[in-house]
């Protein structure tokens, strides 16, 4: 398993429960990639984890978030909505819960293992790694995210695309913006799309998007200035956070050709990164390790009939979260969602096989990435 950000634990922890061996090597050196931002669980992702005994562990972390109010420029509500079983957690708090559960179940982990180069045989995949180390195992999953090493081996002309916004995180315990216990607020900013949630201790964490070329001089002051015409309290929030702020070119991978080769297979945003509009990237890796771990499992075409189960629906996740992005002059069409929830629900349950599949039991040959399925 190459990656060990939220992905590549979930799929070693999902695959673990159906009956086979993983290795994880993730590239950092610890779990503090991308500490400073902070995301949403949403209730697919949090069913996902319920699925390979893992929902337990963000049952404590970060806080609930039950409903969701928008806001328009002037301050003034345009609408309110239920959001059942979300919660709002840093990135780094998530990965490390997956990362001490996988090392808790067994799974060996291994940090500073970057990916530098991957070689396929007829009877096995090696990686070798910056380091100058090696590993070789029956299978490999490339679960390395945005910037995926494994992806430039599977589709080398597949590579990131500027969203056209830059993205700024932040945190503050000084600010007071009025807030509902476990309500996320969403302002549509006559020029920044921003959005607050305020925990029970107290500490407001905070997005804004902004509309600017890559690589722009866009910073701190300037979302600020962007801010301060409409009368809401963004402003006052961004105003108040006095550590740091992470910002970041928002980023995608619209289309990947294919995402398998004989023994190699992309996972999460290594396969089908979406900008962050729709706040939905680490469920759909959460949903990927199960839907994967049940194909290895079930089915005698594994690496096809995950594809052909998750490539619909998170397909339309990237294109939904593009128009998001583009906002009122997107050009990108609305789809109708292409999984029903029902479609969703039998995929993800652990119990039910995947459709049209015979299940096999982990003693069908198969194996997970970087060591061998044994029985």
């Amino acid at each position: 398993m190459a990656g060990g950000g939220i992905a590549g634990p979930a799929v070693a922890l999902a695959l673990h429960k159906a009956g086979f061996q993983a290795t994880v090597f993730e590239g950092h050196a610890d779990t503090g990639e991308d500490a400073g931002a902070f995301l949403t669980l949403a209730r697919n992702g949090i069913t996902a984890l319920a699925q390979f005994d893992a929902d337990d562990l963000v049952a404590g972390a970060g806080f609930p978030l039950t409903s969701m109010q928008v806001l328009t420029s002037d301050g003034e509500t345009a609408a309110t909505a239920p959001l059942p079983g979300y919660r709002c957690l840093r990135r780094a708090e998530l990965c490390g819960l997956l990362q001490a559960e996988t090392v808790r179940r067994g799974i060996p982990l291994h940090h500073g293992k970057r990916v530098e180069a991957v070689v396929e045989s007829d009877v096995d995949v090696t990686v070798r790694f910056g380091d100058g180390s090696t590993a070789s195992g029956e299978l490999l999953i490339g679960a390395d995210g945005l910037n995926s090493a494994v992806r430039s081996f599977v589709a080398p002309a597949a590579a990131p695309r500027y969203a056209g916004q830059r993205v700024f995180y932040g945190y503050t315990e000084a600010g007071t913006p009025p807030h509902e216990q476990e309500r996320i607020v969403m302002v549509r900013g006559s020029a920044v799309a921003f959005g607050y949630a305020v925990s029970p201790g107290g500490e407001t964490s905070w997005f804004g998007r902004v509309h600017a070329e890559e690589n722009s001089a866009v910073d701190r002051h300037r979302l600020l200035d962007l801010l301060r015409p409409d009368a809401t309290p963004a402003a006052d929030i961004v105003a108040a956070t006095s550590g740091p702020v992470l910002a970041t070119d928002a980023r995608d991978v619209p289309s990947v050709a294919r995402w398998s080769t004989r023994r190699t297979l992309l996972v999460g945003d290594a396969a089908h990164a979406a900008s962050p509009a729709t706040g939905q990237g680490a469920s759909m890796a959460l949903e990927d390790a199960v839907v994967l771990a049940k194909a290895l499992r079930d089915s005698a075409s594994p690496f096809e009939t995950y594809e052909r189960a998750r490539r619909p629906r998170v397909e339309h996740n990237i294109a939904n979260s593009a128009r998001m992005t583009a906002g009122a002059t997107s050009t990108v069409p609305r789809r109708r969602e292409p999984v029903s929830e029902d479609e969703l629900a039998a995929q993800l349950d652990w119990d039910t096989p995947l459709a049209g599949e015979v299940r096999r039991g982990p003693c069908g040959g198969t194996s997970s990435a970087g060591t061998t399925a044994r029985c």
